[in-house]
C-alpha cells in the first residue's frame, strides 16, 4: 500500500510543469490618452471611480425597470446557462489530472463432481460446492502528465470558463445601456407627442381664425389652405408618434422580459433627463482593459496561449499507471485476513512516431489560434477605445448644441406670437405667420431630439467605458503577466 501512495506521489509531482508558452499581456495598440481637441471635454486627472447604475440613472422609474430586464431578460439567461456549461467542462477537464480509484467486490458459487481416468477406471468424486469472495480498490489508465498536456487542457478550460464569466457582465451592460436607451427614446417620443398635440390645437386656432377671416371677405382663400398645412401635417406626425409610443412600450417590455407598469414609464424627456448623473472618464485609456468585453477576449486568448502548451506535449511519451490493490478468499470470514492480501501495479508508455503529421499540423492550428485570439483582443480594444472616443466628442460639444436650440425655441416663439398678432391686425399676410408657425413646430422637435442626443450620450458614455462591472460583481482584468 505505502508503494501505491508513493507511485500517486511521485506522479502528482512530475506533472506540476506546461509546455505553454510563457504569458505576456500584449500592450495595447492605442493610444495611451483620449484624443484631445475643439470636440472634446477636458477630462479630469483624477481615477475613474467605481459607478453604479443606479448613480448614473437616478430616476427611480428607470431603476425599477432596470432591475426587471436583469431579472427576466433571456439573453441575459442564455450568457448565465454558458457560464454554467464552461464551469462544468472546466470541472470535468480539471478531474482528468487526479486518477479515478474505483473500489469493487465479488462472489462465485459453484457445485459440481470431477471424473478423474485412473489405471483402474473413471472414478468420480463426490459432488463439492466452493465459494469465492473478492475485493479490491485501484485505478486504471491515470495518465503520468509528465509534459504538461491535461494541466495545459485544464488551463483551457479554467480560461474559457472565465471568459463565459466576463461576457455575461458584457451582456449584463449592454442589456442596461440598452434599456436605458429604450427608455429615453420612449420619453422622447411621448414629448414629440405631447408637441404635435399641441401644434394641433394651435393650427386648429388658425384655421378657425382663417375662416372667419374669410368668411368676413378681409382674407383671401389660399390664407386658409394654408393654415390648413400645418394642421394636417400636425395631425399625420400626432398618428406616427402614437404608433411610435406604442412600439417604444413594446421595446422596453421585450427588454424587460415582462409587462412595464405605467407608473414606471416617462412622461417625457424633459422630466428624466435632469435625473442623469454626468460620467467621468479620466485622462488614462488603460481603464479600458477592466471593460467586460475586453476581459473576455484577454481570457479567450490566455486558453489559446493554453493549448499550445497541450499541442506540444503531444509530441512526447504518454504514460499511464495501473495499480490495484485487495483481497481474495474461498472464505468470506478470513477475506480480510493480512495473508489474502495482494497488489500489482503496472504501466505503459506510448510514443508517437508517425502520426502522418497530426500533431505538427495541431501545433500549428493552435498557434494560428491563438493569433487569431491576439487579433481579436487588440481589436476589441480599438473598438472600445474608438466607441468611448466618440462617446467623448459628442459630450463635448451637446452642451452648446443644447443652448442653440433652446435659443432658437425660444426665438422662434416670439416671432410666431408678433407674426400672427400682425396678421389678427391686417399688417402683414398669413405667409409669415405660417413660416413662423412652421419653424416653432421643427425647432421644439428638434429641441426634443437634441435632448435625447444628449441623454443618449450620457448612457453611451457609461455603456463605453465599462459600467458599473467594478462594483456589482463583475469580473477584474486577468494579471498581466505569469500563468495562473
Amino acid at each position: 500500500m505505502r508503494r501505491l501512495v508513493a507511485v500517486l506521489l511521485c506522479g502528482a509531482t512530475l506533472s506540476a510543469c506546461t509546455l505553454e508558452p510563457h504569458y505576456v499581456r500584449p500592450t495595447a495598440a492605442v493610444p495611451q490618452t483620449w484624443p484631445v481637441g475643439a470636440a472634446y471635454p477636458t477630462q479630469s486627472a483624477d481615477a475613474l471611480p467605481s459607478l453604479s447604475y443606479r448613480d448614473v440613472f437616478k430616476d427611480t422609474h428607470l431603476q425599477t425597470v432596470i432591475g426587471q430586464a436583469i431579472a427576466n431578460n433571456q439573453d441575459l439567461q442564455i450568457a448565465l446557462a454558458n457560464v454554467t456549461i464552461a464551469r462544468s467542462q472546466y470541472r470535468v477537464q480539471r478531474a482528468a489530472l487526479l486518477p479515478k480509484i474505483n473500489a469493487g467486490g465479488g462472489f462465485a458459487e459453484a457445485n459440481g463432481k470431477v471424473q478423474v481416468i485412473g489405471p483402474g477406471g473413471v472414478v468420480s468424486a463426490p459432488r463439492e460446492t466452493t465459494r469465492a469472495y473478492d475485493v479490491d480498490v485501484g485505478f486504471s489508465s491515470f495518465e503520468l502528465d509528465l509534459f504538461g498536456r491535461l494541466r495545459s487542457l485544464s488551463h483551457a478550460a479554467q480560461q474559457q470558463y472565465l471568459a463565459s464569466e466576463a461576457g455575461v457582465h458584457a451582456a449584463r451592460l449592454t442589456l442596461v445601456a440598452e434599456v436605458a436607451a429604450a427608455y429615453l427614446t420612449l420619453a422622447t417620443d411621448r414629448s414629440l407627442l405631447a408637441i404635435s398635440n399641441d401644434t394641433v390645437v394651435s393650427a386648429q386656432r388658425s384655421v378657425d381664425l382663417t375662416q372667419a377671416r374669410l368668411s368676413g371677405g378681409i382674407a383671401p382663400r389660399t390664407d386658409l389652405r394654408q393654415a390648413q398645412t400645418v394642421l394636417e401635417q400636425a395631425k399625420s406626425d400626432q398618428a406616427n408618434l402614437t404608433t411610435l409610443v406604442a412600439q417604444d412600450r413594446n421595446a422596453l417590455e421585450l427588454l424587460a422580459g415582462a409587462r412595464v407598469a405605467d407608473a414606471d414609464l416617462p412622461a417625457s424627456i424633459e422630466s428624466v433627463e435632469g435625473l442623469l448623473t454626468e460620467v467621468p472618464a479620466g485622462l488614462d485609456s488603460r481603464i479600458l482593459l477592466r471593460r467586460p468585453d475586453v476581459v473576455q477576449a484577454e481570457y479567450k486568448l490566455r486558453a489559446a496561449n493554453a493549448q499550445i502548451g497541450a499541442a506540444r506535449a503531444n509530441f512526447f511519451p504518454i504514460i499511464d499507471l495501473t495499480a490495484l490493490a485487495g483481497a481474495a478468499s474461498p472464505a468470506l470470514g478470513q477475506l480480510f485476513n493480512g495473508k489474502n492480501f495482494n497488489w500489482n501495479t503496472g504501466g505503459t508508455i506510448t510514443q508517437p512516431i508517425f502520426a502522418g503529421g497530426a500533431n505538427v499540423a495541431n501545433l500549428a492550428l493552435s498557434k494560428g489560434q491563438r493569433d487569431l485570439t491576439l487579433a481579436q483582443y487588440q481589436l476589441a480594444i480599438q473598438t472600445a477605445f474608438r466607441e468611448v472616443s466618440d462617446a467623448l466628442a459628442r459630450r463635448g460639444t451637446v452642451n452648446t448644441q443644447m443652448a442653440a436650440q433652446d435659443a432658437l425655441v425660444a426665438a422662434a416663439t416670439d416671432d410666431y406670437n408678433l407674426d400672427l398678432a400682425r396678421y389678427q391686425q391686417g399688417i402683414d399676410p398669413y405667409l409669415n405667420t405660417l413660416l413662423a408657425q412652421r419653424t416653432l413646430y421643427q425647432a421644439r422637435q428638434s429641441q426634443a431630439s437634441t435632448r435625447l442626443i444628449r441623454a443618449d450620450s450620457l448612457v453611451t458614455l457609461y455603456r463605453t467605458l465599462g459600467g458599473d462591472q467594478l462594483i456589482d460583481g463583475g469580473p477584474s482584468a486577468p494579471t498581466a503577466k505569469g500563468k495562473d
